[in-house]
Protein backbone atom coordinates (compact mmCIF):
# COMPACT_ATOMS: atom_id res chain seq x y z
CA UNK A 1 0.00 0.00 0.00
CA UNK A 2 1.31 3.40 -1.01
CA UNK A 3 0.13 6.66 0.52
CA UNK A 4 0.11 9.47 -2.03
CA UNK A 5 -0.55 13.14 -1.28
CA UNK A 6 -2.09 14.60 -4.44
CA UNK A 7 -3.05 18.05 -5.66
CA UNK A 8 -6.80 18.66 -5.72
CA UNK A 9 -6.93 18.88 -9.53
CA UNK A 10 -6.15 15.15 -9.58
CA UNK A 11 -9.34 14.16 -7.74
CA UNK A 12 -11.10 13.13 -10.98
CA UNK A 13 -7.90 11.54 -12.36
CA UNK A 14 -5.99 9.62 -9.71
CA UNK A 15 -8.69 7.12 -8.62
CA UNK A 16 -8.87 5.67 -12.14
CA UNK A 17 -5.10 5.57 -12.56
CA UNK A 18 -4.67 4.12 -9.08
CA UNK A 19 -7.12 1.32 -9.83
CA UNK A 20 -5.22 0.51 -13.03
CA UNK A 21 -1.93 0.53 -11.16
CA UNK A 22 -3.29 -1.84 -8.53
CA UNK A 23 -4.58 -4.18 -11.26
CA UNK A 24 -1.17 -4.21 -12.92
CA UNK A 25 1.06 -4.41 -9.86
CA UNK A 26 -1.06 -5.45 -6.89
CA UNK A 27 -0.01 -2.23 -5.09
CA UNK A 28 -2.91 -0.26 -3.65
CA UNK A 29 -2.73 3.56 -3.80
CA UNK A 30 -4.32 5.47 -0.92
CA UNK A 31 -4.68 9.10 -1.95
CA UNK A 32 -5.27 12.23 0.10
CA UNK A 33 -6.08 15.46 -1.74
CA UNK A 34 -5.50 19.13 -0.97
CA UNK A 35 -3.84 22.27 -2.25
CA UNK A 36 -0.19 21.81 -3.19
CA UNK A 37 0.95 24.27 -0.52
CA UNK A 38 -1.12 22.61 2.22
CA UNK A 39 0.19 19.14 1.33
CA UNK A 40 3.75 20.47 1.25
CA UNK A 41 3.30 21.90 4.75
CA UNK A 42 1.82 18.62 6.01
CA UNK A 43 4.74 16.63 4.62
CA UNK A 44 7.15 19.14 6.15
CA UNK A 45 5.42 18.56 9.48
CA UNK A 46 5.91 14.80 9.19
CA UNK A 47 2.70 13.59 7.54
CA UNK A 48 3.45 9.93 6.65
CA UNK A 49 3.21 9.96 2.85
CA UNK A 50 5.20 7.90 0.36
CA UNK A 51 4.86 10.17 -2.67
CA UNK A 52 3.61 13.66 -3.45
CA UNK A 53 1.96 14.69 -6.71
CA UNK A 54 1.87 18.48 -6.87
CA UNK A 55 0.11 20.76 -9.36
CA UNK A 56 3.39 22.62 -9.85
CA UNK A 57 7.16 22.25 -9.67
CA UNK A 58 7.81 24.83 -6.96
CA UNK A 59 6.39 22.91 -4.02
CA UNK A 60 8.11 19.58 -4.76
CA UNK A 61 11.34 21.53 -5.28
CA UNK A 62 10.92 23.10 -1.84
CA UNK A 63 10.77 19.63 -0.32
CA UNK A 64 13.80 18.45 -2.31
CA UNK A 65 15.78 21.53 -1.27
CA UNK A 66 14.87 20.88 2.36
CA UNK A 67 16.02 17.27 2.09
CA UNK A 68 12.46 16.01 2.59
CA UNK A 69 11.96 14.52 -0.89
CA UNK A 70 13.91 13.04 -3.78
CA UNK A 71 13.61 12.12 -7.44
CA UNK A 72 11.45 14.96 -8.76
CA UNK A 73 9.81 14.21 -12.11
CA UNK A 74 7.30 16.16 -14.18
CA UNK A 75 4.30 13.91 -14.81
CA UNK A 76 1.85 16.24 -16.63
CA UNK A 77 0.97 19.74 -17.78
CA UNK A 78 -2.26 21.33 -16.67
CA UNK A 79 -4.63 23.86 -18.21
CA UNK A 80 -6.96 26.49 -16.79
CA UNK A 81 -10.55 26.89 -17.98
CA UNK A 82 -13.55 29.09 -17.24
CA UNK A 83 -16.55 26.92 -16.31
CA UNK A 84 -20.20 27.74 -15.62
CA UNK A 85 -23.38 25.80 -15.03
CA UNK A 86 -25.82 25.51 -17.89
CA UNK A 87 -28.31 27.73 -16.01
CA UNK A 88 -25.71 30.35 -15.05
CA UNK A 89 -26.24 33.98 -16.15
CA UNK A 90 -22.67 33.71 -17.45
CA UNK A 91 -23.93 31.60 -20.36
CA UNK A 92 -23.11 31.53 -23.21
CA UNK A 93 -19.75 31.17 -21.50
CA UNK A 94 -16.80 33.23 -22.74
CA UNK A 95 -14.03 35.27 -21.18
CA UNK A 96 -16.31 38.27 -21.62
CA UNK A 97 -18.66 36.66 -19.08
CA UNK A 98 -16.25 37.73 -16.34
CA UNK A 99 -17.07 41.41 -16.78
CA UNK A 100 -20.80 40.92 -17.34
CA UNK A 101 -23.03 42.78 -14.86
CA UNK A 102 -24.99 39.52 -14.48
CA UNK A 103 -21.94 37.82 -13.02
CA UNK A 104 -21.38 38.93 -9.44
CA UNK A 105 -19.32 36.01 -8.07
CA UNK A 106 -16.32 34.39 -9.71
CA UNK A 107 -14.74 31.39 -8.01
CA UNK A 108 -10.93 31.23 -7.93
CA UNK A 109 -8.50 29.17 -5.90
CA UNK A 110 -6.24 30.77 -3.30
CA UNK A 111 -3.20 31.92 -5.25
CA UNK A 112 -0.97 31.50 -2.20
CA UNK A 113 -1.83 27.81 -1.80
CA UNK A 114 -3.03 26.47 -5.14
CA UNK A 115 -1.04 26.54 -8.40
CA UNK A 116 -4.26 26.85 -10.42
CA UNK A 117 -5.17 29.86 -8.27
CA UNK A 118 -1.81 31.43 -9.09
CA UNK A 119 -2.44 30.73 -12.77
CA UNK A 120 -5.88 32.34 -12.53
CA UNK A 121 -4.52 35.50 -10.92
CA UNK A 122 -1.73 35.67 -13.49
CA UNK A 123 -4.17 35.21 -16.39
CA UNK A 124 -6.57 37.85 -15.11
CA UNK A 125 -3.74 40.35 -14.70
CA UNK A 126 -2.25 39.55 -18.12
CA UNK A 127 -5.64 40.02 -19.76
CA UNK A 128 -6.18 43.32 -17.97
CA UNK A 129 -9.20 41.98 -16.10
CA UNK A 130 -7.97 41.58 -12.53
CA UNK A 131 -8.84 45.04 -11.19
CA UNK A 132 -12.25 44.91 -12.88
CA UNK A 133 -13.25 41.55 -11.41
CA UNK A 134 -11.42 41.62 -8.05
CA UNK A 135 -14.58 42.63 -6.08
CA UNK A 136 -16.37 39.59 -7.53
CA UNK A 137 -13.79 36.99 -6.54
CA UNK A 138 -14.82 34.17 -4.20
CA UNK A 139 -11.73 32.28 -3.03
CA UNK A 140 -11.55 28.52 -2.51
CA UNK A 141 -8.79 26.86 -0.51
CA UNK A 142 -7.97 24.50 -3.39
CA UNK A 143 -9.15 23.96 -6.95
CA UNK A 144 -11.67 21.27 -5.95
CA UNK A 145 -13.43 23.59 -3.48
CA UNK A 146 -13.31 26.37 -6.07
CA UNK A 147 -15.04 24.16 -8.61
CA UNK A 148 -17.67 23.22 -6.02
CA UNK A 149 -18.51 26.91 -5.57
CA UNK A 150 -19.36 27.12 -9.28
CA UNK A 151 -21.12 23.74 -9.39
CA UNK A 152 -23.42 24.55 -6.47
CA UNK A 153 -24.23 28.04 -7.75
CA UNK A 154 -22.40 29.85 -4.95
CA UNK A 155 -20.48 31.46 -7.80
CA UNK A 156 -21.77 31.98 -11.32
CA UNK A 157 -18.47 31.01 -12.94
CA UNK A 158 -15.24 29.39 -11.83
CA UNK A 159 -11.66 29.48 -13.02
CA UNK A 160 -10.86 25.80 -12.56
CA UNK A 161 -8.63 23.01 -13.84
CA UNK A 162 -9.40 21.27 -17.11
CA UNK A 163 -9.22 17.98 -15.17
CA UNK A 164 -12.27 18.89 -13.09
CA UNK A 165 -14.12 20.50 -16.01
CA UNK A 166 -13.57 17.29 -17.99
CA UNK A 167 -15.09 15.05 -15.31
CA UNK A 168 -18.56 13.65 -15.91
CA UNK A 169 -20.29 15.65 -13.18
CA UNK A 170 -19.02 18.95 -14.59
CA UNK A 171 -19.57 18.01 -18.24
CA UNK A 172 -23.16 17.09 -17.40
CA UNK A 173 -23.84 20.24 -15.38
CA UNK A 174 -22.23 22.95 -17.49
CA UNK A 175 -19.68 23.99 -20.08
CA UNK A 176 -16.32 25.70 -20.27
CA UNK A 177 -13.92 27.64 -22.45
CA UNK A 178 -10.15 27.51 -22.31
CA UNK A 179 -8.45 30.45 -20.63
CA UNK A 180 -5.85 31.99 -23.00
CA UNK A 181 -2.44 30.65 -22.05
CA UNK A 182 -1.05 33.95 -20.84
CA UNK A 183 -0.12 32.32 -17.52
CA UNK A 184 3.05 30.37 -16.80
CA UNK A 185 2.91 26.75 -17.88
CA UNK A 186 1.38 24.53 -15.18
CA UNK A 187 4.08 21.87 -14.88
CA UNK A 188 2.80 19.22 -12.49
CA UNK A 189 5.58 17.32 -10.74
CA UNK A 190 5.96 14.49 -8.27
CA UNK A 191 8.51 13.39 -5.71
CA UNK A 192 9.26 10.49 -3.39
CA UNK A 193 8.96 11.55 0.26
CA UNK A 194 12.33 11.04 1.94
CA UNK A 195 10.81 9.72 5.17
CA UNK A 196 8.89 6.98 3.32
CA UNK A 197 9.75 3.41 4.25
CA UNK A 198 8.72 2.39 0.73
CA UNK A 199 11.19 4.35 -1.37
CA UNK A 200 11.50 1.79 -4.15
CA UNK A 201 7.74 1.27 -4.43
CA UNK A 202 7.07 5.02 -4.48
CA UNK A 203 9.71 5.52 -7.14
CA UNK A 204 8.21 2.70 -9.20
CA UNK A 205 4.82 4.43 -9.11
CA UNK A 206 6.32 7.68 -10.41
CA UNK A 207 8.12 5.76 -13.17
CA UNK A 208 4.80 4.17 -14.15
CA UNK A 209 3.05 7.54 -14.11
CA UNK A 210 5.61 8.98 -16.52
CA UNK A 211 5.61 5.93 -18.82
CA UNK A 212 4.52 6.37 -22.43
CA UNK A 213 1.45 4.22 -21.89
CA UNK A 214 0.12 6.44 -19.09
CA UNK A 215 1.24 9.71 -20.68
CA UNK A 216 -0.79 8.90 -23.81
CA UNK A 217 -3.92 8.58 -21.66
CA UNK A 218 -3.61 11.94 -19.92
CA UNK A 219 -5.51 14.07 -22.48
CA UNK A 220 -8.66 12.06 -21.72
CA UNK A 221 -8.39 13.32 -18.15
CA UNK A 222 -7.78 16.98 -19.05
CA UNK A 223 -4.00 16.89 -18.75
CA UNK A 224 -1.25 17.12 -21.33
CA UNK A 225 1.71 14.78 -21.39
CA UNK A 226 4.71 16.05 -19.48
CA UNK A 227 6.78 16.40 -22.68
Amino acid sequence: MLHVAAAADLQPVLPTLAADYENQTGVKIVASFGSSATLTQQITNGDPQDAFLSADTMHPQQLVTAGLATGMVQYARGALVLWARTDSPAQPISMASLTSDKVTKIAVANDLHAPYGLAATSALKSLGLYDKVKPKLVVGENISQTAQFALTGNAQVGLISLTIASSKAYRDAGSFVAVPKVYAEIRQSGVVVAASKQQAAARAFLVWLTSDAVQKRLPAFGLEAAK
